[in-house]
């Protein structure tokens, strides 16, 4: 099997060097380099030519939307990942849409950095739940603000499943939303899982390639029908 080549880009030293040291066990992942800022990542990607990019989302030293971009322009084979701590919304739009193939939170276990890694390299899209959900939720928030009689018959979904996306909308977590319509968080997950299958919105995001505008995420959400038991 070809080891996975990973290049990451990281401008805390700690964090990567902690990152090197949890990957180094792992021999189907070699990290050709691990560099502190953005400069010259051109030259590096054209000499070491990684499978993958870990990024730092948050660099100081240059803008990480633009080295996705210009990656993703001039060298379309290699992968990138992007690393946040608790990336918004609008950001996550912003990478999917200039063609980032995955993010991991920095504080994820080493099982989730493992995963989202082989993964990419294999050329899926990898987002975790906590950031799936809010993709979902900005998508269900337009479809609320629409209106029920905009919405056609693309995706049926129970009285239940309407409740847990009203009260997604309104920003409630899974916890806070079992209570309000008694029912477990358990049965939560399971409703935002269903209802993701509807979007045919997987934790792998297969839509990642689409161009998530506003017009774009309004046209998503009246796909959605909302129908009683």
């Amino acid at each position: 099997m070809n080891k996975i080549r990973l290049l990451v880009i990281e401008d805390n030293r700690l964090l990567r060097n902690g990152i090197l040291a949890l990957l180094e066990p792992y021999k189907d992942i070699c990290v050709i380099a691990a560099v502190g800022d953005g400069k010259n990542t051109r030259l590096k990607i054209q000499q070491l030519k990684p499978n993958v990019v870990l990024l730092d989302l948050g660099l100081r030293s240059q803008s990480s939307l633009h080295i996705v971009e210009f990656v993703k322009r001039d060298f379309p084979n290699a992968k990138i990942i992007i690393m946040d701590l608790a990336p918004i919304q609008a950001d996550i739009l912003q990478y999917v849409k200039v063609g980032a193939n995955g993010f991991i939170l920095k504080d994820a276990s080493i099982n989730d950095f493992l995963i989202t890694i082989r993964k990419v390299a294999e050329g899926s899209t990898v987002l975790p739940p906590l950031l799936v959900d809010s993709l979902f939720s900005r998508i269900v928030d337009h479809a609320v603000k629409d209106g029920k009689s905009k919405l056609n018959d693309a995706v049926r979904m129970t009285k239940q499943e309407r409740d847990v996306v009203m009260l997604l909308s309104e920003g409630m977590n899974d916890r806070e939303i079992g209570q309000k319509i008694h029912i477990s968080t358990y049965k939560v997950k399971s409703h935002i899982h269903d209802i993701m299958e509807k979007f045919a919105l997987h934790r792998r995001l297969e839509t990642a390639n689409y161009s998530y505008t506003e017009e774009a995420l309004k046209s998503v959400s009246k796909s959605i029908s909302m129908i009683d038991n």
